[in-house]
């Protein structure tokens, strides 16, 4: 099956980015593929975030099969992971882009052609028309986007009343700081017991979960 930006139960419009790609880079059939992951039953679901990382390490497979590039077992996984993950050592990021780049691979256009877990949610909403059934409530949209939304509102307003606090109370002289040049920051952390990681509470509702699962 092919992926036109107007395949069947989706909307006629601009082309979405992962159409796009689905499109140029000939993977007939992937975009039928993700719609069947996120529409699965909720044991079988994929997340979003996890048909994001599949459609990029395709992408990673696919730059260097057109350079001839066989990859070994599981290099696909840590070449994406050492390009992505914010906690990989500047040394291992350099290694692994000389290594793409050895092979002629554009790593700022690959890198650039990777999709967000966002993009994904466009593309099979909009493009597709679906919507997994259990990640929706009666108000509809998808449930997850939907309470990280009202925790950032939350922490917003957090940070303004603690930001307006503060500056009562310099004023006030009942605290010595400056509050013009004080930086203030406002997170939710949580903490995994069985693995001892912490995450954001952000960063853990978008990975779906603790590595250690």
């Amino acid at each position: 099956m092919s992926d036109s930006h107007d395949s069947p139960g989706g909307k006629r419009g601009p082309e979405s980015k992962v159409s796009r790609l689905l499109r140029e880079r000939g993977f007939d059939g992937f975009g039928a593929e993700l719609e069947r992951r996120w529409t699965a039953e909720a044991g079988a679901r994929s997340s979003l975030r996890d048909l994001a990382d599949a459609f990029n390490r395709r992408l990673l497979r696919a730059a260097l099969a057109e350079r001839n590039e066989r990859a070994l077992d599981g290099e696909i996984e840590s070449l994406y992971r050492v390009l992505t993950d914010d906690d990989v050592s500047s040394g291992a990021r350099t290694k692994a882009v000389h290594r793409l780049e050895r092979t002629g691979v554009d790593v700022e256009r690959l890198e650039s052609d990777f999709v967000s877990h966002r993009a994904m949610r466009t593309y099979l909403t909009s493009y597709r028309g679906v919507t997994p059934p259990s990640e929706t409530d009666r108000d509809g949209g998808d449930l997850r986007e939907r309470r990280t939304e009202t925790i950032r509102r939350l922490l917003g307003r957090v940070e303004r009343v603690t930001e307006k606090s503060l500056s009562d109370l310099a004023a006030a002289d009942e605290l010595d700081i400056d509050p013009e040049t004080a930086e203030l920051y406002v997170d939710v952390r949580v903490h995994c017991p069985d693995c001892n990681a912490h995450y954001t509470v952000e960063s853990l509702i978008d990975r779906g979960g603790c590595d250690c699962d």
